[in-house]
């Protein structure tokens, strides 16, 4: 056995092992040490949230039971009210991946430390300013295919939020500034906060997603507004903006090497109704997005695209523990005139539909096993869809069809291990020789081990 494979199985049992040791908890998130809550105040399992979790994070994050320090203002000049203590909070996420093949010149059972390194200013800032920042360290792809490490601007979400009396209900109006569409949503069915929660940064995935998926998470900039009217009507309309790093152009514009740059503006939209049914919280709701990018570069024509999703979360309290049931359908539909033009595509029309659908049964606040099953199907495009080793489809096809496991366990609630399995029965267009380089699906069928700590 190598000595790679006899680290790699090592890690693994020091993970498992590290799970069922006891001990005691020294220090908890900034949101705890602003309210003087524990996390199981607004989380069963984190990024889940409670619906005093939503209440918290639409009020914009300004909720406290800490001592402030304050000083009224006189006349026109501006009083002061700041928490005694810097709204702080470290993540570090450290995990193990083998999938059941290779990754072509790879060695498998690999181990990052960290995978994640992540600084938060997560808290109050003014009475009614609060934020959720994340500077994040972690190792990337750069165009060349070469591993890098860095650090970068993670999900961002910085909000004002205030009451008024609409239609004789309380309602709660906000703004909001961030940099990815859906990370200020409070529910855990949108891409950012949606299942898995957590899962490995090196195993193979499939290659098509929507366009609201993420594909523009921390490449743009956002402003929008929100209402929760009577704790059941929500909505939420945000524009963006492409906010490429390093770009060179005028102003620091992104310049012609750049990628997916939007021309003009991508408006967002949410809509949900939340409903008390007896003990039960049952969230039916809609969102979406249109956006015009330019593939590549930032002139020439633009490639266009309209993002609809339904999603729905119940969720059945069982004593102590909860039952969480969540899904999310995703149509998108593209005009791909820009594509075509620059050699990306076939067709200048394309369709793409995914489905996920998971549950959460939490064991109290100490552990939570979780199922789910996804499924992505759209037109085929032999250019778009291009063959290639590991990552590509030899029949042009997009379609992928799996299922997730996932075991966590909480010591301490602001401490997390994390097992997980992902199967895979299509991937990219088939079950075998899926990518013309003779590689199946179940070859990245993968196994996880996650260590999350925050404090």
């Amino acid at each position: 056995m190598s000595l790679r494979k006899v680290f790699g199985v090592l890690y693994a049992c020091m993970l498992i092992g590290v799970v069922f040791l006891p001990g005691n908890a020294q220090a908890v998130p900034s949101y705890a040490r602003q309210t003087g809550m524990p996390c199981a105040g607004c989380h069963t399992t984190p990024p889940e949230l409670t619906p005093f979790g939503r209440d918290f994070k639409i009020n914009g994050y300004t909720l406290t039971g800490m001592q402030q320090i304050e000083a009224p203002g006189k006349g026109t000049a501006a009083g002061l009210k700041i928490s005694e203590v810097p709204p702080l909070s470290v993540m570090l996420l450290t995990s193990f991946t083998r999938t059941s093949k290779n990754q072509p010149d790879t060695q498998n059972n690999d181990v990052s430390l960290p995978q994640e390194l992540s600084l938060f200013f997560a808290g109050e800032i003014t009475p009614h300013i609060g934020s959720f920042l994340q500077l994040t360290y972690a190792q990337s792809e750069d165009t060349n295919g070469d591993t890098t490490t860095s650090f970068s601007l993670d999900n961002t979400d910085i909000r004002y939020a205030n009451h008024a009396t609409v239609a004789g209900k309380d309602t709660i109006f906000g703004v909001t500034l961030n940099n990815s569409p859906t990370v200020e949503d409070p529910w855990n069915t949108t891409p950012v906060w949606g299942y898995p929660f957590i899962s490995s940064d090196i195993a193979p995935t499939p290659t098509a997603a929507p366009l609201v998926s993420d594909a523009l998470a921390q490449q743009v900039a956002g402003l929008g507004g929100y209402t929760l009217w009577n704790d059941h009507l929500y909505g939420d309309f945000t524009v963006y903006r492409s906010a490429h790093l390093l770009g060179t152009g005028p102003g620091g514009a992104p310049n012609n090497d750049s990628e997916n740059t939007i021309k003009n503006v991508t408006p967002y939209w949410r809509l949900a109704w939340e409903q008390k049914v007896g003990d039960n919280n049952l969230e039916v709701g809609t969102f979406g997005l249109w956006s015009e990018l330019y593939p590549q570069g930032i002139s020439g024509r633009t490639d266009k695209y309209t993002d609809l999703a339904l999603d729905s979360q119940f969720e059945h309290p069982m004593g102590d523990n909860m039952l969480t049931l969540r899904g999310a359908y995703i149509h998108q539909n593209a005009s791909l005139d820009g594509s075509v033009q620059d050699g990306l595509a076939a067709s200048d029309s394309n369709t793409l539909d995914t489905l996920n659908l998971n549950g959460t049964y939490h064991l109290g606040t100490a552990a939570a096993f979780s199922i789910g099953g996804f499924t992505t199907t759209g037109d085929k495009d032999k250019l778009l869809y291009a063959p290639n080793p590991l990552d590509g489809s030899a029949n042009g096809s997009p379609d992928s069809r799996g299922y997730i496991l996932q075991a966590t366990y909480l010591p301490w609630q602001n401490t997390q291990f994390t097992l997980e399995y992902v199967g895979y029965s299509k991937f990219n267009g088939s079950d075998h020789n899926y990518d013309g380089s003779g590689r199946d699906a179940s070859d990245n069928n993968t196994i996880y081990l996650a260590g999350w700590l925050v404090w």
